[in-house]
């Protein structure tokens, strides 16, 4: 979707001129762009959109990742749950994850706290499964745990397994 939204990009470390942008009309133009991404060697990290990522797509894309020692990052949401049918089959991807928002952290004061996201490790070769808590960009720019959890005062949290729906 081009809904990406440079600006927050900027707050969040990337500035504009450390990013190349590219729109395709179709699946396939994104997906032959983003294999180029990853066997250009050049670039630090190709993230594309994707809805579908069949296995074979996806050793191709992991094959090009491992010979240019580029990180490959394939972007799968959906708007509809009915969408997100393909998400537990298998890909050749080293890693897995899930991402969801969680209710912001409460303020002193009427209004809208930082933003917050589970982000769940759900397959990783010859690893665990991890579930982390982290909260939006601190001033610095980098990503924060949660006040109660980087200080011990809760017990639930990071290694926890959450159900999903």
């Amino acid at each position: 979707r081009p809904d990406l939204f440079a600006p927050a990009l900027a707050q969040a470390g990337l500035k504009p001129d450390r990013v190349i942008y590219v729109e395709a009309h179709d699946e396939k133009s994104v997906l032959s762009c983003f294999e180029e991404g990853l066997r250009h060697g050049g670039l630090g990290c190709v993230v594309a959109e994707v809805s579908r990522l069949s296995m074979t797509v996806s050793r191709r894309l992991q094959l090009a990742a491992e010979a240019s020692g580029t990180m490959g990052l394939a972007l799968r949401r959906w708007r509809r749950q009915t969408e997100a049918a393909d998400f537990g089959q298998p890909t050749a991807a080293s890693t897995r994850w899930r991402v969801s928002a969680l209710p912001s952290t409460p303020l002193p004061v009427p209004g809208v706290g930082r933003h917050r996201w589970l982000v769940e490790l759900i397959r990783a070769r010859a690893g665990e499964s991890a579930d982390f808590e982290v909260e939006a960009c601190d001033e610095q720019g980098r990503l924060a745990l949660p006040a109660e959890l980087a200080h011990g005062s809760v017990q639930t949290g990071i290694g926890r397994r959450y159900a999903s729906g």
